[in-house]
């Protein structure tokens, strides 16, 4: 069972440091046709706008929709929550707003509780980050900062809109991986 990481920009490396110390094999991205044959993809942070005109460039638009019709996960991390967006790639029923926590300055990290999820709260990195504006009703929202969810998820879909990969909590990659596993076994 192999992991990709959308690699055309962002930490897509540290991503794959996470999964590696999960046990979960997985490759770098770069395109289209590298999708296939994998089991779940997450796509990073970076520069929302520079990444969909590389995605637009490679077009990776249908490969993503027959990727995710398929019915395989996808997790999007900051950047990756806005390209998921109904605006963008329209898989997600949200809207995502981008930097509205503000500009690089206005970084930050919070801990926020998830449900369903042991231990102590998540230690969240927020980076020029989105949040979701928006949801429609099969969105379950997982986190927020300031009622603004920050988290969520719909079937195969997971986002948050900070950096997991900065940290070594890796408890997020894990629940991707658990819903990565549910798709697979046919119960996602």
């Amino acid at each position: 069972m192999t992991v990709g990481v959308l690699a055309l920009q962002g930490d897509f490396a540290l991503h794959g440091q996470a999964l590696e110390r999960i046990g979960v094999p997985w490759r770098e991205v770069r395109k289209p046709a590298e999708l296939e044959g994998l089991a779940g993809l997450i796509m990073p942070g970076g520069e929302s706008t520079t990444l969909l005109k590389l995605m637009d460039a490679w077009d990776f638009f249908p490969a993503l929709e027959k990727f995710h019709a398929a019915g395989k996960p996808i997790f999007g991390t900051c950047a990756g929550l806005i390209l998921l967006d109904r605006g963008h790639l329209g898989l997600m029923d949200i809207v995502a707003e981008r930097n509205a926590f503000g500009r690089q300055l206005h970084s930050f990290e919070e801990d926020l509780q998830f449900p369903d999820m042991d231990g102590p709260p998540v230690r969240a990195v927020f980076i020029r980050a989105p949040w979701i504006a928006e949801h429609g009703p099969e969105v379950e929202v997982l986190a927020a900062v300031d009622g603004h969810p920050v988290a969520a998820r719909q079937g195969g879909l997971l986002v948050i809109s900070f950096h997991p990969e900065l940290g070594d909590d890796d408890r997020l990659h894990r629940a991707f991986l658990e819903q990565v596993r549910a798709a697979r076994n046919g119960a996602g």
